[in-house]
């Protein structure tokens, strides 16, 4: 069945080629469709297009369908279109013509835009928890390795001595600048598209403003048009927040990856958490993380290919739109699935307690000492010279000591105020 339908059929590569993956995606919105359907039929009721009793006949039959939905029973037919198709043909399958009379007032068009917003929002929820869950964790073994030593990089040169409680705080910190792109994209998802109908209203009253309330949306698409436009925006916005923490968890992974390296050999994981080498029986590799890089790799391609396919489109709907699917839908729940296996990897690591006794590091208290010099009163440019000359002539002798005592230092981490600034973001997503 289409909801198309005129008493043609398109010829079978036409409907193969232009129903795509749909029916398989669909599946994911049909709870936001019952969810949609049961607002709008509502809203039908308030303004004299649905009796008291079809609504309560429609409520009862879509409530059925929402059962089956929950119990993972619920499937698109052959020949069925989409899931706005298979609600309404199980609709008028129960009802008859009353279940035909859902449809008034509404396109496929703002259907499925208030589908997709209802699933985005939902699914930058789960996001935004499972990040706050990775921060957590991070908070946390922030502050218990608060004092264990590493050296710092620039240049992948040794360069300051840095500490694990600022590595696992400055990923987390990370996560926070994530979470304000990641809440740009709720907000812009979280705004009502329906009685948009085809991109430019109704001639029937449709009282958006009851819909929006009963769908639970912070705010309503107002004018049609900009309604309709919003297709590729919200998909758009959410992935760049999703390419925004794949960054900051690509680059985590990086870092240990190259830390289970024996030529570092800062970190290691219990053996059942790494794989193996088919030929070499000492191999332990960083499997997940190396995985979890690759994914996060490819996540920052998701908002260029979102902004290629909807470039330049003219207004209104374009059937170009349906593919948006097949790019965000996965991309939700991988990002996810990274959030947990990060959190469920870290707590694991055993991080080196003794890393900067080796004299290779030595040269990372360079500064140090240049600083107290002057501290003790010489000028920066000649304390400076002093020890870059000492290094030159061999005669540099390190002090092991780190007295970084500012706000966000090795010596105060700031993590109190690191963690209040994140969970103020996680609060808005209501």
């Amino acid at each position: 069945m289409k909801l198309w339908s005129k008493g043609f059929e398109p010829d079978k590569m036409i409907e193969n080629f232009t129903v795509g993956r749909d029916r398989e995606l669909d599946l994911q919105l049909a709870r936001y469709d019952v969810q949609g359907s049961m607002a709008h039929i509502r809203m039908l009721e308030s303004i004299g297009l649905l009796t008291a009793s079809e609504l309560e006949i429609l409520l009862k039959a879509l409530d059925e369908i929402a059962g089956i939905i929950e119990r993972g029973e619920f499937t698109i037919d052959e020949g069925i279109e989409d899931v706005h198709s298979q609600v309404e043909f199980m609709l008028t399958e129960r009802l008859g013509d009353v279940g035909k009379k859902i449809h008034s007032g509404r396109s496929r068009n703002d259907q499925v835009l208030v589908d997709l917003k209802l699933f985005m929002r939902d699914r930058l929820k789960e996001t935004a928890a499972a990040t706050g869950r990775l921060f957590d964790i991070l908070i946390e073994m922030s502050d218990r390795h608060r004092d264990i030593l590493m050296p710092g990089y620039t240049h992948l040169q040794v360069a300051m001595p840095s500490s694990f409680g600022l590595w696992f705080g400055a990923y987390a910190e990370s996560l926070a600048d994530d979470m304000q792109m990641l809440l740009a994209a709720y907000n812009i998802a979280n705004q009502n598209p329906l009685g948009s109908a085809a991109g430019y209203g109704s001639s029937f009253p449709l009282d958006r403003e009851m819909t929006t309330r009963l769908l639970g949306f912070s705010d309503l698409h107002y004018n049609v048009v900009a309604a309709q436009m919003s297709r590729g925006k919200t998909e758009r916005a959410a992935a760049m927040a999703i390419a925004s923490i794949a960054s900051t968890l690509g680059r985590m992974a990086m870092d240990v990856c190259m830390w289970m390296c024996q030529n570092f050999a800062f970190v290691s994981f219990p053996d059942e958490l790494t794989t193996g080498s088919s030929i070499m029986p000492h191999k332990k590799n960083p499997d997940v993380f190396e995985i979890m890089r690759g994914k996060c790799n490819r996540f920052q391609s998701i908002p260029n290919e979102i902004a290629l396919l909807t470039a330049n489109l003219p207004l209104g709907y374009n059937r170009d739109l349906q593919l948006l699917k097949d790019i965000i839908f996965p991309a939700v729940g991988e990002i996810n699935e990274c959030l947990e296996m990060a959190s469920f990897m870290l707590p694991q690591m055993k991080v080196r307690t003794d890393i900067l006794e080796d004299t290779r590091y030595d040269y990372l208290f360079t500064v140090e000492e240049v600083n107290r010099l002057v501290l003790a009163g010489m000028p920066f440019r000649e304390a400076y010279k002093k020890v870059g000359l000492e290094v030159q002539e061999g005669t540099y002798r390190p002090v092991r000591e780190v007295k970084h005592t500012h706000l966000g230092s090795i010596s105060n981490l700031a993590n109190d105020r690191i963690s209040e600034k994140f969970h103020k973001l996680l609060e808005k997503f209501v």
